[in-house]
């Protein structure tokens, strides 16, 4: 009974959400052909898929695709590796959590997109300043995530452990990484998430190339219809790129 009602509630959602895009295509649709809005703020659907296809179809979004994702790659990988080394050795004593885990918490309030001039500053318009900023943002969610996960284990599983003479790799390989692994799988996806979206929000900003800065190229030569494509070209990427890691993290989960 349960399995029929999760079905069902599934196939609900998925229909709210068709139809709410599907609405919000027609409002679209209706707002440039039948109630006047300037085609140059907002352009005809129509018009922007057969950009899109156009794209597509000749290919010239791939150096700019690879730059993008290229960043994202190198940054993610920098901020899960240090992020989580770093997160595992604070976890290890009560005292440093309590010093440094508020103190990492603050500077993750702080809107580090703020600091872009100076990472251009130091790293230049190239891909250095954008993977060097997707690297600080997405840091500080995986070493908190890391953090909490390792460092509020239940002290039974690890009292237990000790009195039977587990060793610290019996600990850690038996203990504390299944406890702490789904908040870090939490931790890594927001990682990959913020990632994501400051490279992207740093290409519109200061770059030479990269997905963002072909859309404000776009936009400065009022190309919108254009401009349009490459927005929706991009929301499928991260949609997809998200899906596919909120997909690994409930696998990996599954398998705990």
């Amino acid at each position: 009974m349960s399995g029929k009602r999760d079905r069902r509630d599934k196939i609900v959602s998925r229909a709210v959400q068709v139809t709410f895009l599907v609405t919000l295509v027609l409002l679209w649709y209706f707002g440039t052909t039948r109630w006047g809005i300037n085609p140059l703020l907002l352009p005809n659907p129509v018009k922007v898929w057969a950009e899109l296809k156009d794209i597509l179809a000749t290919g010239e979004f791939l150096p700019d695709l690879q730059v993008t994702l290229s960043e994202i790659a190198i940054a993610f990988l920098i901020s899960c590796t240090s992020g989580v080394t770093l997160g595992y050795l604070i976890s290890r004593s009560q005292y440093l959590i309590r010093v440094f885990e508020p103190l990492l918490a603050g500077m993750y309030s702080i809107p580090i997109i703020l600091f872009l001039p100076l990472y251009v500053l130091f790293f230049g318009l190239g891909p250095g300043s954008k993977i060097a900023i997707g690297t600080t943002i997405s840091f500080f969610p995986i070493v908190l995530n890391t953090i909490a996960g390792f460092g509020y284990v239940d002290r039974i599983f690890i009292t237990a452990a000790r009195s039977m003479g587990a060793s610290d790799w019996q600990m850690f390989r038996h203990v504390l990484l299944p406890a702490a692994f789904p908040v870090i799988l939490t931790g890594l996806r927001i990682g990959f998430t913020v990632a994501l979206l400051s490279i992207l929000g740093s290409e519109t900003l200061a770059s030479l190339a990269g997905l963002g800065h072909r859309i404000v190229h776009l936009a400065e030569a009022m190309e919108t219809a254009r401009m349009f494509a490459y927005i929706a070209f991009v929301v499928v990427i991260a949609a997809t790129l998200n899906t596919a890691v909120s997909a690994l993290e409930k696998r990996s989960k599954r398998q705990q």
